[in-house]
């Protein structure tokens, strides 16, 4: 089942000796039921520099994966304790990530939820 959603993304970033950088984007978005797992999409706009692309997470029970397609494709896997491999590909060409999340935790259904706590090291 789809539906119409807004959507309340909190994205943090934190470095070493720095304070951490934190920005918040409120968007419309839609909310897939996929059996075992959900769809969480929306398009980017030009306020997140990334126009011409859908994001989209799939939660499922022990992951979550973060695609984006259109003018740029990513796709990253959030598990914890896995490393996994990805390319990243940005407008001036592409790099290859390893991410192994600390913690991944979600909490959805038809009426709403949280996703909290996607905690990574990247490298």
């Amino acid at each position: 089942m789809k539906q119409n959603v807004i959507l309340s993304i909190l994205g943090r970033q934190s470095y070493l000796g720095q304070e951490p950088d934190q920005i918040e984007l409120v968007t419309e978005g839609v909310l897939e039921d996929v059996g075992n797992s959900w769809f969480l999409s929306y398009e980017e706009s030009d306020l997140t520099g990334m126009s011409g692309v859908t994001t989209t997470f799939i939660v499922e029970p022990d992951k979550v994966t973060l695609k984006r397609t259109g003018k740029l494709n990513s796709h990253m896997v959030f598990q914890e304790g896995v490393v996994h491999e990805s390319l990243y590909q940005v407008e001036f060409g592409a790099l290859m990530i390893s991410v192994c999340a600390s913690r991944v935790m979600a909490d959805i259904c038809h009426d709403g939820g949280i996703y909290t706590g996607l905690r990574s090291n990247g490298s």
